[in-house]
């Protein structure tokens, strides 16, 4: 339960937050607040500061529906922004959430210490590979055709037992390509209807079964607010409380918006279990 992030060893046995920057302008929630470097700056701070453990980054909105964006805006967008962060922050552990092996390359390069592939691979040949020279952590998650097309493509055999497929062939194609350190992302949200996103948090706990940490991502989605008939912006008191159960079901990251409030849920977490 450990990963290798630049030489540091982070251990996962205690559930760890990471915190979300998204420098998109057309994300779900935050598209478009966070422009310019004082606005990055205060936001990468009063993360770290709340108590997050990896901020992860992203130029590509992969909400549902999202428009494409090329690979060339993608590095325009992400690359100063790495290397922003990693000067005025120089022990960050720094995430990157992208599909496209050259963006992760070059991010990593630029500084960075994990990639976050909604893809797991499927959408870019080039990736585990390329995260195989690299040598750095790989978080992979669950997803079918793309953000434009996966709400179209729902129709499961068995929901548990095809993402466990799903992961345990794609574990060992990244094992194929000597990736040490692997997070799996079940993807709430990603190819996945309302009842199935909670039937699959009622039983995240067998995913368990392929011997790699999880990785929740709730954060103020739609399968929160469309239940309580409320928005994303009034989503935080439905996301902790969804939390906590993501922990109880063994959890071990939770990528958030809200840094302060998830980790206070790992502290009662934390003392619940002892």
């Amino acid at each position: 339960m450990t990963i290798n992030c630049k030489g540091h060893l982070i251990d996962l046995s205690t559930p760890k937050v990471m915190g979300i920057l998204n420098i998109t302008p057309d994300s779900f929630y935050d598209g478009g607040l966070y422009k310019d470097s004082s606005s990055i700056m205060r936001q990468v701070d009063k993360m770290l500061t709340e108590g997050a453990t990896f901020i992860d980054i992203g130029a590509y909105s992969s909400r549902p529906g999202a428009d494409g964006v090329s690979e060339s805006e993608e590095l325009k967008r992400i690359i100063p922004i790495v290397e922003l962060i990693v000067k005025n922050f120089p022990e960050v552990i720094l995430s990157i959430d992208t599909f496209r092996s050259n963006v992760a390359q070059k991010c990593i390069e630029a500084g960075a210490a994990l990639i976050n592939d909604i893809s797991g691979g499927h959408l870019d040949e080039e990736m585990i590979p390329t995260i195989g020279k690299l040598s750095v952590p790989y978080i992979m998650m669950h997803m079918r055709g793309n953000p434009r097309t996966m709400q179209e493509q729902t129709h499961y055999e068995d929901l548990i037992k095809d993402i466990n497929f799903y992961f345990a062939e794609r574990i060992a194609k990244a094992h194929e390509n000597k990736i040490l350190d692997i997070i799996i992302d079940p993807g709430f949200g990603f190819a996945k209807n309302l009842e199935q996103n909670y039937e699959l948090l009622k039983k995240m706990e067998l995913l368990q079964i392929v011997g790699k940490p999880l990785l929740a991502g709730l954060s103020r989605k739609s399968m929160i607010y469309k239940t309580l008939n409320t928005s994303a912006a009034n989503a935080l008191n439905g996301t902790t409380a969804l939390h906590m159960v993501a922990l109880q079901k063994g959890a071990k990251i939770l990528r958030v918006h809200d840094v302060k409030e998830a980790m206070e849920c790992v502290t009662l977490f934390n003392q619940l279990i002892k």
